[in-house]
C-alpha cells in the first residue's frame, strides 16, 4: 500500500492537470458511469466540550466505471479549530483496488480536496462566466484562496473582492494579491463585495444567507460551494427568485441542502452541471443571472485522487508499505 502525505500530494499536484480530470469525472456522472451511494454524516464530540457537537464528519464512497480502483474519502469539519491554530477541514481517502478489494493507498486527502473542489469554480466560471471577470469572493480561508487560484487559471480574471466578517479577510486579500495578476481588496461588506461583480463564490459553512441577493448585478454568475447539509445556508431566496437558471453539481445531494430546501427547488428546477460540459446546457445572454449549486460528489474524489494516484506511482512518490 502507497502512503501518500500531504507533503507528497503537493509535490505532484498541479491544478492545470487536475482540471480536465473533473471536467470528466462530470460528464461521466451525467452518463451514469459511475457508482455514488448516499453520503452519511454525523455530529461528532458531543459530550467533550460542553454538550453541543465539536465537528461533523461526512463519509464519502465512490467509483467510475472502468477505473482500476475506488475510495472512500472520510471528510470532517470542525469549526472550532479556527481558535486552535488548525485547519477546519480535514480529509483523508482509502484507495482500494476495483478488481480485488485490496487496499491500493491511504491519501491525505485535505490538499487534495481543496484542489478538486477549486475545479468546481474553475470549471463553472469557464463555462459560464461573462469575461473579463470581476470576482467577489464570500469567506476568507483556505477554500477561498483555492476558487480564486482556480477561476485564475480558467477565464480572463481582471479583479478580486473579499469579504468575511472576520479580520481573515485582508490576510487572505494581500496573499491573493501577492499571487495573482489581478487587483484584490478586502472590502468591509458582503454587498460591497457583490455589487458589479460578475462572479460570486460563496466558500462558508453559513447557516444564515452571506450577501443579499438584491445587489446581484445582470449577468453575474454565483457559485455556492459551501453548504452541503439541511441546516447551511449560503444563498437567500432573493437570489433563487433572480437566478434564470439554477445548476446542480451532484443533484441528490444539492436537493439536501438548506439554501435549496427553503427555496423550495425540485430536481425539474435545476439543469445538472454535467449538462454544461456536454453542451446541452449554457449561458443563453450575457444578462442572465446564473446560479450553480454545488454539493461534494465523491465521484469527483474518485477521479482526483485516481490522478494523484498514478502520478504518484508513475514518479515514485509516497512510501509504500506491507498492509
Amino acid at each position: 500500500m502507497r502512503i501518500i502525505t500531504s507533503d507528497d500530494v503537493a509535490s505532484v499536484l498541479e491544478l492545470p492537470d487536475l482540471l480536465p480530470v473533473v471536467a470528466e469525472a462530470f460528464r461521466k456522472q451525467g452518463r451514469n458511469e459511475v457508482e455514488r451511494p448516499p453520503q452519511p454524516s454525523m455530529d461528532v464530540g458531543i459530550g467533550l466540550d460542553g454538550s453541543e457537537p465539536m465537528g461533523n464528519v461526512l463519509v464519502q464512497p465512490g467509483y467510475i466505471h472502468g477505473d482500476e480502483r475506488f475510495v472512500i474519502k472520510l471528510a470532517s469539519v470542525h469549526e472550532g479549530n479556527r481558535e486552535r491554530g488548525l485547519p477546519t477541514m480535514h480529509a483523508h481517502l482509502v484507495v482500494a483496488d476495483a478488481a480485488t478489494g485490496e487496499p491500493a493507498a491511504y491519501v491525505h486527502g485535505t490538499e487534495l480536496t481543496n484542489a478538486k473542489t477549486a475545479c468546481v469554480g474553475g470549471l463553472a466560471a469557464r463555462e459560464l462566466a461573462v469575461e473579463p471577470v470581476d470576482l467577489a469572493v464570500i469567506g476568507a480561508g483556505t477554500q477561498a484562496r483555492w476558487q480564486t487560484r482556480a477561476i485564475a487559471e480558467t477565464t480572463d480574471l481582471r479583479s478580486v473582492t473579499v469579504y468575511s466578517p472576520s479580520d481573515s479577510r485582508e490576510r487572505c486579500a494581500a496573499d491573493l494579491d501577492a499571487e495573482l495578476d489581478a487587483t484584490v481588496r478586502a472590502v468591509d461588506s458582503a454587498r460591497e463585495a457583490v455589487t458589479d461583480a460578475s462572479v460570486v463564490v460563496t466558500v462558508t459553512t453559513a447557516t444564515d444567507p452571506v450577501f443579499p441577493g438584491d445587489a446581484l448585478a445582470p449577468g453575474t454568475l454565483v457559485v455556492a460551494i459551501g453548504a452541503y447539509t439541511p441546516e447551511m445556508h449560503e444563498l437567500d431566496a432573493r437570489t433563487f427568485e433572480l437566478a434564470d437558471q439554477v445548476f446542480a453539481t451532484a443533484m441528490a445531494n444539492v436537493l439536501d441542502v438548506g439554501e435549496v430546501i427553503e427555496a423550495g427547488l425540485t430536481e425539474a428546477d435545476m439543469v445538472p452541471f454535467a449538462d454544461v460540459l456536454e453542451g446541452r446546457a449554457g449561458r443563453r445572454s450575457d444578462d442572465e443571472i446564473l446560479v450553480v449549486e454545488s454539493a461534494g460528489s465523491a465521484v469527483l474524489d474518485a477521479a482526483a485522487v485516481e490522478h494523484l494516484y498514478r502520478t504518484a506511482e508513475r514518479k515514485d512518490v509516497g512510501t509504500v508499505v506491507d498492509f
